[in-house]
């Protein structure tokens, strides 16, 4: 039955899965011109699939999928802030953007659709992998080259439910980030710049359900953002250690994150609540593996490590629920 239905949006599945990008049924209507640029991929590509990592869920005020089948994301980019919308018509991906920062997405955008990516490199060894792999043709591994827009909401994912991280991630960028360049989408913004989140006052953290622990992760990466974005250039190995030297950044935050920023195939999320199960349940039929146990029946996928827990999540096949979801909360109230 793996595959016929799809899995439940779960904190990893969510994360990790796909955004549904409508097929294009209404026309998109008349916007200011930006600059375009168009790129032709090696081989198939889906949209929902790649950027869908990028997604803070479906009221991300940076990510928007449209009716016209288009993809819009915000970035705050080392040359100021951008909004780019990306369309995939007839097998060629075009890209519109504007801003200060739309040259530099519009150059980025080969890398952001898994250019530097090689799909045909991944070798199966479970059947369940391989009819993964085989109905989502189109996963390749984004590569944003910008580790603070992933940092940040990966902190605030830490040990809360996904729907706590979302709302904080949501109020947080709306309140005190600035509107979308160009013709976006409505409701849509930037991210906040380093300065202005380390000006964000305690109760406004308090108020979006962010507790003392991870608003101070947040303001001591802040604090060193040029350091941080300087490990983009560092493999991934390297760039997780650069990561982890903020107190309050560990392995599963920086994997999270290196997986968004550079495209990193093997760097696969440990200290998950959900993933270990998921895979042991999909692999080997234990739903109750740790870490370990995930780590050891990832080995033969050594160096794609991360591809093949993307597959997994994408077969469907995750263990029964035997506990109700656990309640949202939100300090906020207190």
């Amino acid at each position: 039955m793996a595959g016929r239905f799809a899995p439940r949006p779960t904190r990893t599945t969510v994360r990790g899965g796909h955004v549904v990008v409508p097929g294009g049924g209404v026309p998109r209507q008349a916007a200011v011109p930006g600059r375009s640029r168009t790129w032709t991929p090696s081989g198939p590509l889906d949209l929902g699939l790649v950027l869908g990592p990028l997604r803070r869920g479906p009221g991300d005020p940076t990510f928007r999928a449209t009716p016209d089948g288009a993809v819009w994301r915000t970035s705050r980019t080392p040359a100021g802030p951008g909004t780019l919308r990306v369309a995939l018509r007839g097998g060629v991906a075009r890209g519109e953007a504007w801003g200060p920062g739309a040259e530099w997405l519009l150059h980025q955008l080969p890398e952001l659709l898994g250019a530097s990516d090689d799909p045909d490199v991944f070798e199966p060894r479970h059947r369940l992998v391989a009819l993964a792999r085989h109905r989502r043709p189109g996963l390749r591994l984004t590569r944003t080259g910008l580790v603070l827009e992933s940092l940040i909401p990966s902190v605030l994912e830490q040990k809360v439910t996904t729907d706590e991280a979302y709302r904080a991630w949501r109020l947080l960028v709306r309140k005190f980030g600035e509107p979308a360049p160009g013709p976006a989408p409505e409701r849509m913004y930037v991210m906040p710049a380093p300065r202005t989140w380390a000006l964000i006052p305690s109760w406004e953290w308090h108020r979006a359900g962010v507790d003392n622990k991870r608003a101070s992760t947040i303001l001591r990466a802040v604090r060193v953002a040029a350091r941080l974005e300087e490990a983009v250039g560092f493999d991934p190995v390297r760039a997780q250690a650069r990561l982890e030297v903020v107190s309050g950044v560990g392995p599963w935050t920086s994997a999270e994150v290196v997986q968004r920023s550079h495209g990193a195939a093997d760097s696969v999320t440990v200290g998950d609540l959900h993933l270990p199960g998921i895979v042991g349940y999909a692999l080997a039929g234990d739903r109750d593996a740790d870490d370990s146990v995930m780590l050891s029946l990832l080995e033969p996928y050594a160096g794609q490590r991360h591809r093949a827990a993307r597959l997994i999540l994408l077969s469907g096949r995750t263990p029964p629920r035997r506990v109700p979801k656990m309640p949202r909360g939100d300090i906020g109230r207190l």
